[in-house]
């Protein structure tokens, strides 16, 4: 069986691709194209591809996912389901979106260059763009050798922080608790305030290098005020950028600048020159430095001591009422803030695909509802297709046997998904039906990965002393009220 889908980028009003989108198809254009080396003045450098190399892909690109297991009705006789995704531009829209991959930082030029201009110039994965594509390859079950090994090189060493976005239309959520989680990362968890780093120290540059930020043990690169030594150290409004764009699943400078303005907004930082309209509003320059202030202090949680639970506090999370630990996933979900901890916790336990498919599938059903709203009569074919080529694609990610992110589920459950999802080449006149029965089998599905996150991940979650403080303060200062319920009742107030 076999759906295809010709993919049509999303964009959004301030003319950018949608974020997943645009990460797609920069991960498919770099499994499709040839990683080799290339010789860089008097250097070869490894993985690496051309300009030229990258826009002739680019004119018509094709994915195919594929999953073989015995037919349900005859284990005699192997059921193959594909999905093919394609692309396809004209050489012009192909440069566009390549120096789009370079604004993102997903790559970066071996010879310094800042455009994707020249044909024969020579471009290498930056470690964001290493993390965008291992997620795209575990996702998908992508089995290539030059893959594999750009992906075990030492650059891929990031731990990218993935931002929530809001669905409609993908910006960037800003809500003052998730900005907490992003500065907490910025400022550098471990690090006191009054130290600095010696990143680049020698080189004197005031900017956060991609290769300097993979650590990211100090947050942005800071360097000793030139003003007093009792002075707190300074970082430029150039280096919160780099840091923000390297770190985050920033897509360009615009949305960089709009987080940094938040930490501006919500005075976690400040203005450390004379500047005239300095303190009104944050500068992304390099000749702007500013300091962390005591608000953001205690925004990067460098003031209190970390939170760990006490004895009694873990009885009392592992004695509350089981029922409950759904109102703390419903809580989690509608948290943006929250969300993003509980995904690198989730990462961190090898679960992701969890919350990945829950998410997923959450957007397939919501883009089918609207269908049926929108044509009570019953979709169009050509929209039933391509919900289906999306049921399939999901199908061979998440739920069938020996998918590359394989979900634990109902045994019952997946041998309905199994039966419905191997059968063969279905006539036009059975399209709705077959739609309608397979949107239930994934609304169950759904619920059934619900039910799971909340009985094992989320207790887990909340006893976990690395995002203890982080939750904590959430739940005491009044924001985050939907969270109340579901979180502090079990013990995380001190």
């Amino acid at each position: 069986m076999h759906q295809s889908s010709h993919r049509i980028l999303r964009w959004t009003e301030d003319d950018r691709p949608f974020s997943r989108d645009f990460k797609d198809l920069f991960s498919t254009l770099i499994v499709a194209v040839e990683l080799k080396t290339h010789r860089v003045r008097l250097t070869k450098r490894p993985h690496t591809f051309t300009s030229a190399e990258a826009v002739d892909r680019l004119g018509s690109l094709r994915f195919t996912q594929s999953n073989k297991r015995p037919s349900p009705e005859d284990p005699n006789i192997h059921v193959t389901t594909k999905i093919s995704t394609t692309f396809s531009m004209v050489p012009a829209m192909a440069r566009f979106l390549c120096n789009k991959f370079v604004t993102a930082r997903f790559i970066e030029s071996c010879e310094g260059k800042t455009e994707f201009t020249t044909s024969d110039s020579v471009w290498q994965l930056t470690p964001k763009g290493l993390c965008i594509l291992q997620a795209f390859t575990q996702r998908n079950g992508v089995i290539k050798q030059s893959i594999y090994e750009v992906l075990e090189t030492s650059r891929n060493n990031l731990q990218l922080m993935f931002l929530e976005r809001d669905p409609e239309n993908d910006q960037v959520v800003k809500d003052r608790a998730t900005i907490e989680v992003i500065f907490r990362r910025f400022a550098g968890m471990d690090a006191p305030s009054g130290r600095t780093d010696s990143r680049n120290s020698s080189s004197g540059s005031d900017t956060e290098s991609i290769e300097g930020v993979s650590t990211r043990t100090y947050g942005v690169k800071k360097s000793k005020s030139t003003r007093s030594s009792r002075a707190p150290p300074n970082f430029t409004g150039r280096g919160a950028m780099d840091w923000l764009l390297n770190s985050c699943t920033l897509m360009d400078e615009r949305e960089a600048y709009e987080v940094a303005s938040c930490f501006f907004a919500y005075k976690f930082i400040k203005s450390a020159t004379d500047i005239p309209g300095s303190e009104l509003r944050f500068n992304a320059s390099r000749s702007s430095l500013y300091y962390i202030t005591e608000d953001g202090d205690n925004a990067a949680r460098w003031t209190p001591t970390r939170h760990t639970l006490t004895r009694r506090e873990t009885d009392k999370a592992d004695g509350a009422p089981r029922d409950s630990n759904g109102s703390r996933m419903i809580s989690i979900l509608q948290t943006p803030a929250l969300r993003i901890l509980f995904r690198e916790f989730l990462r961190d336990t090898h679960c992701e695909e969890n919350l990945q498919f829950y998410t997923e599938v959450r957007d397939f059903l919501k883009k089918w509802d609207g269908l049926v709203r929108k044509y009570p009569g019953g979709p169009p074919l050509d929209a039933i297709r391509e919900v289906l080529a999306g049921a399939y694609d999901l199908y061979n990610s998440f739920l069938a046997p020996g998918s590359p992110c394989e979900l634990n589920i109902d045994h019952t459950l997946r041998n309905s998904l199994v039966s419905r999802m191997t059968r063969f080449e279905l006539p036009d006149n059975q399209l709705l039906t077959t739609a309608d029965d397979i949107v239930k089998l994934y609304d169950q599905a759904q619920t059934s990965v619900f039910k799971l996150m909340s009985a094992d991940s989320v207790p887990k979650f909340l006893r976990e002393s690395k995002y203890a403080e982080a939750i904590r303060s959430m739940t005491t200062d009044g924001r985050a009220d939907n969270v109340t319920n579901g979180v502090a009742t079990i013990g995380i107030m001190a």
